[in-house]
């Protein structure tokens, strides 16, 4: 067990001096607490019963600790101005005589960190992430073994990168003595090195593990950048993780296009006290997931989110009965979802013409083309479903966003299945509406779901007479401009979860998660292959999201009992919704990895080979 730790301290912070008010940027404070309190807290937690403090510029803050925490032996290193990380270590040769963890005292990190570390079974342990782009990052190259090799902030010096140094460490008193000799001589070159480098040049004798934890919320805080980081996203997501005290909630695979499996800390972030939606702070809660929603897609400062209480039809819904006057839109139909669009222009009255293309193929643009120039009246809209949910295909928006710019048509986009996931940009792709939903790509819960609108074209609906009261979307927008509430009463406890989802998107990143589906989906579509089964949407334009995959040709074959099978398993299939084509669908989507969907592929598996067996 670990019984001391190792804080170097000695920094002076020059680049976020002014946000720490020249105090030490370790006692920057974040939910009413310094950054160093919070490691301090769980370093005790972990069981560290002394921790040294290498202190420098402004000692004095550091050792007003040790009134507070009787664990805190402070250690100063007198020439912090003129040397490094490593000259701060080397001041504690005659202190440690045991194991240490090693931490930097601007880093923020979530408990499981040191739990890690402190239960790993290797003696020298680097702790390492994935590549987060935050900046500044030391990044490590390791061994086929997963050792130490090579650390660097410059790129340029590595053969390959595996991973990004975190700033916790664990160290054996065997390795931190070979690390003192090898300072030694280092110093009568160069002392302003840092500790990495130290441990760089041993790293031939002494194996030290690269531990990487590609799901770890933490952060440094350097620069301002580093700070908005901290406080917008890696915080609140460590204080979600670590809040849920209780036993977590049975998971389970869903494999249907939404609602998605969600993460536990999204789920809890429903149980809150109870509040008034008209409340100030419910208000701001919802300013903020306007505002975030927003800048996933567009400029919040030509682009605005109205949100509503309701399935993913309902923002598709508002949009067609709010903003199309009496101009002319076309609607490309090639799946269900391009069809209940139409369906909803003919409930309304609107003048729609419907343009059919195939449900397995991308649109034909010269037939799109010459199918509006035949169109007697001015058409000022076109819709479209960016990803068709029925079978995975995905439409190019981008190359149709042009195509209206040219024409001067408004676009009107159903994302309901790709936004979060497929990355978009409103104005490069020239959308002027698109309607998503909480439940899908985002992984929050289901009951909201909003529309993104460029708001000059938004403004300009003013004038259209409104065709109902709950789905007006310019009267929804207004309302929350003015009054930072919705109309009607949201869906109170659902709003704090999607704001967690937010954080958490914001946290892994559109581009990254995408990525993350897109490995699921060709594990997916080789396994499926590999078992004689065919999937309708090719590979070129297919969204790696949702896969409609063509039933076995088996007779003993039945859609219910194959769901039922896989739902005892913790697994939730879907049926087709293609006519005239026998299929089921797979979604890669939600909080799953490829791992869930090999693991399915075993299931499946052994399904077909019970049909062959019967």
């Amino acid at each position: 067990m670990i019984k001391t730790a190792v804080i170097l301290a000695a920094g002076m912070g020059s680049r976020i001096r002014k946000r720490a008010g020249n105090r030490p940027k370790g006692f920057l404070m974040i939910d009413e607490k310094s950054i160093i309190e919070h490691s301090i807290s769980k370093l005790i937690k972990a069981g560290v019963k002394t921790i040294f403090i290498g202190t420098g510029y402004m000692k004095e803050e550091y050792e007003k600790l040790m009134v507070r925490y009787p664990q805190i032996k402070c250690v100063y290193n007198s020439r912090y101005e003129t040397t490094g990380s490593l000259f701060t270590l080397y001041q504690f040769k005659n202190y440690i005589k045991e194991d240490f963890l090693l931490l930097e005292s601007d880093v923020i990190y979530e408990k499981n960190a040191l739990e890690t570390l402190v239960n790993h079974s290797r003696s020298d342990v680097i702790l390492a992430s994935k590549l987060n782009g935050a900046g500044d990052e030391v990044y490590i190259e390791a061994d086929e073994n997963n050792n130490l090799k090579n650390m660097s902030k410059q790129k340029e010096e590595l053969n390959s990168i595996y991973a990004e140094l975190v700033g916790l460490t664990k160290l054996s008193y065997a390795t931190f003595q070979r690390l003192c000799d090898e300072a030694n001589t280092l110093f009568q070159f160069n002392q302003t090195i840092d500790y990495e480098y130290g441990l760089v040049k041993i790293s031939e004798k002494a194996n030290v593990y690269v531990h990487k934890l590609d799901n770890l919320a933490w952060c440094e805080v350097d620069d301002e950048d580093h700070w908005a980081r901290a406080t917008a996203i890696v915080y609140p997501i460590i204080k979600a993780r670590e809040g849920i005290t209780t036993h977590t909630v049975k998971r389970s695979i869903l494999l249907n296009p939404g609602p998605a499996t969600t993460t536990d800390t999204v789920k809890y972030a429903q149980i809150v006290e109870d509040i008034c939606p008209r409340e100030k702070e419910f208000g701001e809660t919802m300013e903020f997931i306007s505002a975030e929603l927003t800048k996933f897609v567009g400029n919040p400062e030509k682009y605005t989110t109205v949100l509503f209480g309701g399935s993913g039809t309902a923002a598709v819904e508002s949009i067609l009965s709010s903003v199309i006057d009496n101009g002319t839109v076309v609607i490309i139909n090639n799946g269900p979802y391009g069809e209940r669009m139409c369906k909803i222009a003919e409930i309304y009255g609107l003048n729609y013409l419907e343009y059919k293309s195939s449900a397995e193929q991308a649109i034909d643009m010269n037939n799109l083309e010459i199918f509006i120039k035949k169109i007697s009246t001015n058409v000022s809209y076109l819709a479209l479903v960016h990803c068709e949910t029925s079978t995975g295909l995905l439409n190019d928006i981008g190359k149709i966003g042009e195509f209206c710019a040219v024409k001067n048509i408004e676009m009107i986009v159903d994302a309901m299945s790709s936004y979060a996931a497929v990355p978009i940009d409103m104005q490069k792709m020239n959308i002027s509406y698109l309607a998503a939903s909480a439940n899908k790509n985002l992984q929050g819960m289901a009951g909201v779901s909003f529309v993104i609108a460029n708001k000059d074209r938004l403004e300009k609906t003013e004038q259209i007479k409104p065709r109902n009261l709950y789905l007006h979307l310019y009267d929804q927008y207004r309302y929350f401009q003015m009054n930072k509430q919705l109309r009607f009463t949201p869906p109170v406890q659902t709003m704090y979860a999607l704001k967690q989802a937010i954080i958490e998107t914001q946290w892994e990143g559109i581009e990254k998660r995408y990525e993350r589906y897109s490995k699921s989906w060709t594990t997916l579509t080789d396994g499926i292959t590999q078992l004689g089964l065919t999937y309708l949407v090719p590979e070129t334009h297919h969204s790696k999201i949702i896969t409609s995959i063509l039933e076995p040709s088996d007779k003993k074959y039945n859609f219910d009992i194959m769901h039922d099978f896989f739902y005892k398993q913790g697994f939730t299939i879907y049926p087709g919704k293609i006519d005239k084509l026998e299929t089921f669908r797979i979604a890669n989507i939600g909080d799953i990895t490829y791992r869930d969907i090999e693991r399915f592929l075993h299931l499946l598996e052994q399904y077909l080979n019970g049909l062959k067996g019967e």
